[in-house]
């Protein structure tokens, strides 16, 4: 990726540690999502978006929130904004 994009997302998960983590429980108490999750998946998502418009999107935090997965015969990403979000949450 372009290094403003992954300068962006440096910069998000880097606040993140300094910072307090609003921590949300997805299926289970070891499932866990972090605003910081979804703001990096968001900006992954428009950066690959940008120089793959007609390739499929699967966010592990836009599949957890309920949008409906589909997979075709188009290429497809599988995004996991940060693996380790226990770890990460504990920090």
């Amino acid at each position: 990726l372009d290094s403003p994009w992954r300068r962006k997302m440096s910069h998000v998960v880097l606040t993140a540690f300094q910072q307090e983590k609003e921590v949300k429980l997805k299926s289970s108490p070891a499932d866990l999502v972090t605003e910081t999750d979804q703001r990096v998946e968001m900006i992954l998502l428009s950066a690959i978006r940008s120089q793959y418009p007609q390739h499929r999107f699967i966010g592990e935090e836009s599949v957890a929130a309920g949008e409906r997965v589909e997979l075709t015969d188009r290429p497809t990403w599988i995004i996991d904004p940060i693996d380790g979000t226990v770890n990460f949450v504990h920090r």
